[in-house]
């Protein structure tokens, strides 16, 4: 029997089949909060294709990205890629089309994304991953009002300060000890790498790393650990305090994030418990706009990204996760053959009035019928039955048994 590839993976609905199962209930929880909570902030949904052309991805990056690519030479002898991220592709938009949008542009996508790397905990070669980017804006306001959405999507999960923390940075402030200490501004990138893997690299690696670039790894740990909030940290840090959400955001400059293309300010969101990998990422990224547009358009820009791996993972073991069900309004029983096509009838109508209904198919006992009603955590059954004066409905509510008896015309849940 064919199984599916490595690193991807199966959605099945409510009640899963194995512990282990991904739940297609639970991704559209998260889709559905994560909409709701864009759309509150009157961020406007996009989409691009999920195919793109390796360019775009390599002009950002660097070759040295194509290894962590699904990509390939298409029939018409194009070098394309599976997207592996969204920013390039929602740049490149914006890039075109900026014109007929007033500014400051705020979009959100809800991407599946693909990558060919090694499999680990809480990454594997596609995941669903919730955007949202906001152009146009260069002050620390636009700053606070990402940040922010993205603490209320982790609350509308559920999820409280107890939970999880935004942990703050900037690449100004790295950028200017890394000057003040000598550093070449050629070499920048290079000593954010290093930087990025200082809690995940022995020293006896990132000290001689740092050597090489004239910095001792005693002063970078000395930054790190006693650096004063920038000003533009400091009106952030005010402006979440002004919204009531201080406690859900701190500075910490281990974040410097390892893309290429950030400029300002960037951010992580992580379990207090320190138990998953980072929720969340993003930051300002104020020149990528123009470098994928060539020099024609350059907008300011910053944003964030969400997958929905390590979330789900993370719901699931704060028991944030709902209870799922069918949602089952009504279970129309027929009992009586003779009246399916009158049922039928009702099945329809009351679907039309945009209730969730059930029925059998096939012939079948009633009680089995109204087994399946309970398995469903229907909220009533309705029996059609015959009366002196035709055709009547009766309707039953399965919480407190009541029964009401109605003519066809009056039937309504």
């Amino acid at each position: 029997m064919l199984d599916r590839l490595p690193g991807f993976r199966d959605f099945y609905p409510e009640p899963l089949p194995t512990p282990d199962a991904w739940s297609a209930d639970l991704r559209q929880h998260i889709f559905d909060v994560w909409r709701q909570t864009a759309l509150r902030y009157g961020f406007r949904e996009y989409d691009g294709p999920p195919l793109e052309p390796l360019e775009l991805y390599t002009n950002k990056s660097g070759a040295e990205i194509v290894g962590q690519l699904f990509n390939f030479v298409d029939k018409g002898k194009r070098e394309v890629s599976m997207r592996p991220e969204m920013t390039p592709t929602v740049a490149r938009m914006v890039a075109s089309a900026e014109r007929s949008y007033k500014k400051p542009i705020k979009w959100f996508s809800m991407p599946q994304l693909f990558r060919y790397e090694k499999q680990q905990k809480g990454r594997l070669r596609e995941h669903f991953q919730f955007n949202c980017d906001l152009f146009g804006e260069p002050g620390p306001g636009a700053d606070a009002e990402v940040v922010s959405l993205l603490i209320d999507v982790l609350r509308g999960l559920g999820l409280t300060a107890e939970d999880f923390v935004i942990r703050l940075s900037t690449r100004q402030a790295w950028q200017q000890f890394f000057e003040r200490s000598g550093g070449d501004p050629a070499r920048a990138y290079e000593f954010y790498q290093i930087v990025d893997k200082l809690d995940r690299e022995p020293a006896e690696i990132s000290g001689p790393k740092l050597a090489g670039l004239g910095l001792t790894l005693s002063a970078v740990q000395g930054f790190l650990h006693h650096g004063e909030p920038t000003p533009e940290l400091a009106q952030l840090l005010q402006n979440l305090a002004a919204r009531g959400l201080s406690d859900y955001a701190q500075v910490d400059y281990g974040i410097i994030r390892g893309l290429a293309y950030y400029t300002g300010i960037v951010f992580e969101a992580f379990d207090r418990k320190g138990e998953f990998r980072a929720i969340a990422g993003g930051g300002r990224y104020d020149g990528l706009v123009k470098q994928v547009s060539d020099g024609k358009v350059d907008l300011p820009a910053l944003g964030f990204g969400m997958g929905d791996v390590v979330l789900a993972e993370l719901l699931k073991s704060r028991k944030k996760v709902p209870a799922f069900t069918a949602n089952v309004d009504a279970v129309v029983l027929i009992e009586d053959e003779q009246l399916r096509p009158a049922s039928l009838g009702v099945v329809q109508r009351l679907r039309d009035a945009g209730h969730v209904i059930e029925y059998s198919l096939v012939p079948q006992k009633g009680d089995k019928q109204f087994k399946r009603a309970q398995e469903f955590a229907s909220r009533f059954t309705v029996r059609l039955e015959i009366a002196p004066d035709g055709v009547r409905a009766r309707i039953k509510q399965l919480a407190t048994r009541e029964e009401k008896v109605v003519s066809l015309a009056d039937l309504a849940l």
